[in-house]
């Protein structure tokens, strides 16, 4: 009897439930966070002190830079790390509370990961300086010196009309109007960080055309000796060439420094993207 009793009990709550709306499990929901706390924490110690940030537009020859700072024995220059995707969510509102009386906020905690992600890539390298390449970091370049007071830059420029052909090559049914925009959004920022930072200046096509004089002066920037191996870099595993990661490209699977493709000469800039190309020393009719 005591054990007919307990399975009729036990199938009264199953038929109970069963017809009642589903409950929400409160623990599991975030509460909605306010923004009124204007709270700014004091920047955390760095495991990766000086980072080095290649500054450039999309189609720039960043990878092959890249591939050639990756081929020293003292520089790890891994495929882009898209750091500016990383985020912290702080789901309910004693979280922000909690990470205050830490001296942490949203910014400096996504920070940390930043530098936890460069410090853990440069370990398992065993090398002494790291690179991050990643492109859209040129338009963030602001938060990365606020994150990295320290880091150091490498401005890599292109002609303007160069990165325009390679973006419209690239894109199966390219909206030109959008690519310009693109272009200029990219080059407004870059020309920037290179009037702003104390950034090595350098461009594709000079990379291209004399690639020992131009890694000699980039080695004297970051302090390391040149070595001859950096212009071998098809001889080094540089992991997958795949989107997303850096140029993928039958150019750069070659494993040769190959010439710059120059800007037409007859193609017409937009006003702001041609001045920017002279300003940088490009010819621009």
């Amino acid at each position: 009897m005591s054990a007919i009793g307990k399975g009729l009990r036990r199938r009264g709550r199953l038929m109970a439930q069963a017809v009642s709306p589903p409950r929400r499990n409160l623990d599991a929901m975030p509460t909605p966070r306010t923004d009124g706390d204007s709270y700014t924490a004091p920047r955390a110690p760095r495991l990766v002190d000086s980072p080095v940030f290649v500054l450039s537009s999309v189609r720039s020859g960043s990878t092959l830079l890249r591939v050639l700072l990756n081929s020293h024995s003292r520089i790890r220059a891994p495929h882009e790390m898209h750091l500016r995707t990383l985020h912290i969510n702080l789901s309910r509102d004693f979280t922000a509370d909690a990470m205050k009386a830490l001296e942490l906020d949203k910014d400096e905690l996504e920070h940390v990961l930043w530098d936890r992600v460069l410090h853990l890539e440069l370990a398992r390298s065993g090398k002494q300086i790291i690179v991050d390449k990643t492109p859209p970091n040129t338009l963030m370049w602001p938060r990365l010196h606020r994150c990295w007071p320290k880091a150091r830059y490498i401005v890599l420029l292109r002609h303007p009309g160069a990165v325009v052909a390679s973006l419209t090559d690239r894109r199966t049914d390219p909206d030109h109007e959008q690519i310009r925009a693109e272009v200029l959004d990219y080059s407004e920022k870059l020309d920037e960080a290179r009037r702003t930072l104390d950034a090595h200046v350098m461009t594709y096509e000079d990379l291209t055309a004399h690639p020992e004089r131009t890694t000699r002066g980039l080695c004297e920037y970051l302090g390391v000796p040149w070595e001859s191996a950096m212009l071998d870099y098809g001889e080094k595993d540089h992991g997958d060439f795949r989107p997303q990661l850096g140029d993928w490209s039958p150019t750069i699977r070659s494993g040769r420094i190959q010439q710059a493709r120059p800007a037409d000469p007859t193609a017409q800039l937009p006003p702001r993207l041609a001045e920017l190309a002279k300003e940088w020393g490009y010819p621009v009719d």
